[in-house]
């Protein structure tokens, strides 16, 4: 009782996701872990549907953030996360698995990319448009010096602004370090917005008029699925930003759902999309004003070849007939 006590003192709140399960186990519900980005509710009502109509599981997921949640897992109180940045949680993901807190199950999918953008058009310009190169030779991090004016802060004329990560994700202390490590502070302000819909609003109100903007995003994401965006690399393979690059995203799974849903722990360790099957989705909620559970239904519908593949006979037969 202290143990849930403690985690909704961190702010983690119940969604349930289906009810349609039949099976009565020592785990109860299986819970899926949501640190609040779409991709990955997007991955949870995939499979929270899998493993509700397939295999018969009561499921619900339990938001948080990445630490958080992380802790749950090895508490045994979360028993799935789709989509773990291994990179985002550097070592102390990895010596959870070290030591035996929670497992690895599969890869996700690993063609990602996350970082500093910046509209395509302000390298290349954009003709139709009647855009010229802002930033023609923008190409690395330690460029963006030269090019603070270009960027300016509307709230203080003598830095440009760099719009960030959210506050709590671990990228924005690997984003506001690497900044300053560079001497960025010297130029730039670092603006943390309140939410992962404020950075893409402030994306595309900057894009639609053809305006200036460098701040955070990353891929699978909506956003980067509908306009022509540019990363800005790191140069140096040892440098603050040099872990923001592709990376793994794992599925994980704690330790005792083995013991009581080992086909769901098996249905998991075939689990493997991309960022393309991502991006469509997310691109599919944003244009037709859709749910997670309409895409993760289209998904279903429209990827009978993949996700088939993942899953028993029986659990197929199952959840054709759900989708009916």
């Amino acid at each position: 009782m202290k143990k849930k006590l403690s985690y909704l003192l961190m702010g983690f709140s119940f969604i349930l996701l289906a009810a349609c399960g039949e099976k009565t186990n020592e785990g109860g519900a299986i819970v899926l872990a949501d640190e609040g980005w779409d991709s990955l509710r997007f991955h949870n009502e995939v499979a929270g549907f899998i493993i509700s109509n397939g295999y018969g599981y009561d499921t619900e997921t339990m938001t948080g953030s990445a630490a958080a949640l992380m802790t749950g897992m090895k508490d045994q109180e979360i028993n799935i996360h789709m989509e773990v940045w291994t990179q985002n949680l550097g070592e102390s993901y990895a010596e959870g698995l070290e030591n035996g807190d929670y497992q690895k199950v599969s890869v996700n999918f690993d063609d990602n990319f996350q970082g500093l953008y910046v509209p395509t058009y302000m390298i290349e310009g954009d003709p139709e448009r009647g855009i010229e190169p802002m930033t023609p030779d923008l190409e690395y991090v330690t460029d963006l010096a030269e090019y603070w004016e270009v960027f300016q802060d509307p709230d203080d004329s003598s830095k440009g602004r760099i719009v960030g990560a959210i506050s709590g994700w671990e990228v924005d202390k690997m984003l506001s370090d690497g900044i300053d490590e560079y001497g960025l502070d010297e130029y730039y302000n670092y603006f943390r917005p309140g939410s992962e819909s404020a950075i893409n609003i402030s994306l595309l109100d900057a894009y639609e008029s053809g305006d200036p903007w460098i701040g955070y995003n990353y891929e699978p994401n909506w956003v980067m699925g509908m306009y022509d965006m540019t990363p800005i690399l790191e140069e140096d393979p040892e440098g603050p930003f040099s872990e923001m690059g592709a990376q793994d995203i794992d599925i994980t799974v704690s330790n005792d759902l083995e013991d009581w849903a080992p086909e769901v722990v098996e249905f998991l360790s075939h689990y493997e999309t991309s960022s393309e099957i991502a991006s469509d989705a997310l691109q599919y909620i944003q244009e037709e004003d859709a749910s997670a559970e309409e895409a993760a239904e289209r998904f279903l519908k429209e990827h009978e070849d993949l996700w088939t593949e993942w899953v028993t006979d029986e659990a197929e037969e199952k959840v054709k007939e759900a989708l009916e």
